[in-house]
């Protein structure tokens, strides 16, 4: 039976057991560092959903599913990672039988540790020196070097090549039957036998286990205060990640006198999990990688701003611990007071400004790629949302381009200003009936401000009416009793505002019976679908591109093909990321013959255009425009049209295309447009 002593020769074992007591509490204290400093902020429950928390560690822990959606450092990860899986299930079998005495470490169960953890280990060896090439050579932008990231290569090579060594030594001293199933460490046997004699082998082996071993038990110790606690930090956010609809902001109770403060704008303000959050940050850059602020040379980036608030947190951490010892050691009262004031300065310390540049807030454009791509599921947007809310509601500072915005839903409820007793007018022209007409509509179309008052999603607006009309859809709108849903305004910070819209929206509605509500805005169908039953609006929403592809399976709409023409179509982030639409929009343009060609940047991984997040009412005053980059990649196919599915994402596309002067070669229409021109 294939089996072997698992040490032999090895004096003063014992001593590995104190060795490794001492690293599990220099560990145990590195833990507890970090959980004091996540206790700086407020309470917040994560444990809801355990059995889909376990579920989301094997598939994007163990699985790696969203890493190696970039392939070259996911590939490199993925080896690294189940390398060290390998070897550690390999070390506990080995622990069974040699300090346990359990008969485990033979037969096929030692054959197959032996062939795994060579196979693996020899792949994690690899793994890491990809890594440092990729690193210290290639020195991608979005990678950071810091000592700790030398450290942590360092010492995962020379203990996955000692571990090598020891085998290799052991079998050029004492030959076994079943060595070739270790083949890294026969391949070193074959060198150190040509290079040392029995004796010098037997040394050479007590040397190196003892060097591994004290290594080892290093490793454990450095492990919490070091880049590789994400090890665990990381499965465990993966665990506590937020499910179902993404991006809705906590509800701010405006009734509620005891609240001094409105949004966030000190460390302590945020829950525990954010601070947690800045922990688990791996530093990887993807979300720098695909964030279009950073990518158009504006200076926000989303990787900078999680470090730069843990940064903080260490700092206050640090001063919070010397504040404590300083009012242990002083006797008077003064003094106690002094140190209890320096601490409480520390934690109150202002992250925006001081920390987070102020512009670095207004250029997100919320699309939410940074966490899309993010493997550890970090939350960037809702801080820089929570930040803005306390910049508008408490400071009352933001861009001046908003405070326009703002009145203009404020007092004629739409964005642009226009006189709100006019939004009906466009759509009444077309034979449109306001559900006080037809209080027996099945659907109410909701239009949103750009359907009724731009006058180039007007166009839409009529395309997609007479789509309806054509179906035999008994539909109506609210007409003039119809407000801006409020997206722009809360996610611009202004809650208040977003409130008082959105409440009277929903009383409209509820009034009428409304059940079934159709968007053709993203940003409306979003926030009706997702963030209005907060406030008790609960309806079914569905998107035109969702709804125009049900009439069309039901043969309620009949289209033609024969365009014959190509198009390229922009995945909207609100549509796209926000709400998992992707293949609708498609399916209908194959629907009407076109031809699709796929920007660089597709589905997932999509450009924004520029306007989320309440740009679309604010200039760009540094850097690119992203709209601009996006049309460019458009541009790049050389279609025949550009399709779209947002209002916003129609608009800076249009605006991109009449920028580079090329409204001859190529159109931007929404999907509504072009499948009417197929009725």
């Amino acid at each position: 039976m294939p089996t072997r002593e698992v040490y032999w020769n090895i004096e003063g074992e014992h001593w590995l057991y104190a060795f490794f007591i001492i690293a599990l509490a220099i560990f145990g204290y590195g833990v507890y560092q970090r959980i004091q400093l996540w206790k700086l902020g407020q309470p917040e429950n994560r444990w809801q959903d355990i059995g889909q928390g376990i579920k989301d560690v094997l598939a994007y822990g163990f699985g790696h599913k969203r890493i190696l959606k970039d392939a070259y450092p996911g590939i490199m990860h993925f080896a690294i990672f189940w390398g060290f899986v390998f070897l550690f299930i390999a070390t506990a079998i080995i622990t069974l039988q040699a300090d346990f005495k359990l008969p485990v470490f033979q037969g096929g169960v030692y054959l197959f540790v032996k062939f795994t953890s060579n196979l693996f280990g020899l792949l994690a060896l690899i793994g890491i020196v990809v890594a440092a090439f990729r690193r210290y050579v290639q020195r991608p932008n979005r990678l950071d070097n810091k000592p700790d990231d030398a450290i942590m290569l360092l010492l995962l090579f020379v203990l996955l090549f000692t571990g090598f060594l020891i085998e290799g030594a052991r079998m050029a001293a004492k030959p076994d039957p079943w060595s070739s199933w270790g083949f890294v460490g026969q391949w070193l046997a074959s060198v150190l036998q040509a290079m040392f004699n029995e004796s010098q082998l037997l040394a050479f082996h007590r040397f190196l286990w003892w060097f591994h071993l004290i290594l080892a038990m290093g490793f454990v110790a450095y492990f919490p205060y070091s880049k590789l606690f994400h090890i665990i930090l990381g499965p465990v956010n993966q665990f506590m990640r937020k499910r179902g609809p993404i991006g809705i902001p906590e509800i701010i109770d405006f009734e509620d006198e005891s609240i001094e403060t409105y949004g966030k704008s000190q460390l302590r303000e945020f829950s525990w999990k954010t601070l947690f959050n800045t922990d688990v940050c791996l530093r990887c850059g993807r979300c720098q990688d695909n964030c279009p602020a950073y990518l158009s040379g504006k200076h926000l980036s989303p990787k900078r701003v999680i470090q730069d608030m843990r940064v903080l947190m260490e700092e206050t951490g640090a001063a919070l611990k010397e504040a404590k010892k300083k009012a242990v050691a002083v006797q008077g009262a003064e003094e106690a007071a002094a140190a209890a004031e320096s601490a409480e300065e520390w934690t109150g310390r202002a992250l925006i400004g001081e920390v987070i540049p102020e512009d670095d807030l207004w250029a997100c454009t919320t699309c939410r790629s940074c966490e899309q791509q993010c493997p550890v599921f970090i939350e960037h947007v809702d801080k820089t949302i929570d930040m803005r809310r306390n910049l508008v509601l408490m400071e009352s500072r933001f861009p001046s381009e908003a405070q326009l915005a703002f009145r203009n839903m404020e007092n004629n409820g739409n964005p642009w200003g226009i006189g709100w007793s006019t939004r009906a007018d466009f759509l009444t022209g077309l034979g449109v009936k306001t559900y006080e007409e037809n209080p027996e509509a099945e659907i109410l179309y909701w239009p949103g401000c750009s359907g009724a008052f731009d006058a180039r999603n007007q166009k839409v607006s009529a395309a997609l009416v007479k789509l309806l009309q054509a179906a035999n859809v008994n539909f109506a709108i609210l007409g003039n009793e119809e407000k801006c849903c409020g997206d722009s305004a809360r996610k611009l910070g202004n809650e208040y505002l977003f409130y008082s819209l959105a409440t009277e929206n929903i009383e409209v509605m509820k009034g009428y019976g409304v059940k079934k509500i159709l968007t053709q805005c993203p940003h409306c169908f979003n926030l009706l679908k997702n963030e209005y039953p907060q406030f008790g609006g609960e309806f079914e929403v569905v998107h035109h591109t969702e709804y125009l592809k049900e009439l069309m399976n039901s043969g309620k709409l009949k289209l033609t093909k024969g365009h014959g023409k190509t198009v390229t179509y922009h995945d909207s982030c609100y549509l796209g990321r926000y709400n998992e639409i992707y293949e609708q929009p498609r399916e209908l343009l194959k629907a009407v013959g076109l031809d699709i060609k796929e920007m660089a940047h597709t589905r997932e991984k999509s450009f924004c255009c520029g306007a989320g997040g309440g740009r679309m009412w604010l200039e760009e005053h540094e850097g690119e425009r992203i709209n601009v980059m996006r049309t460019d990649e458009a541009l790049a196919l050389s279609p025949d049209l550009i399709g779209t599915a947002c209002p916003f994402c129609l608009t800076m596309i249009n605006d991109g295309i009449a920028g580079k002067e090329a409204g001859d070669q190529v159109k931007a229409l929404d999907i509504a447009e072009i499948l009417e021109q197929a009725l």
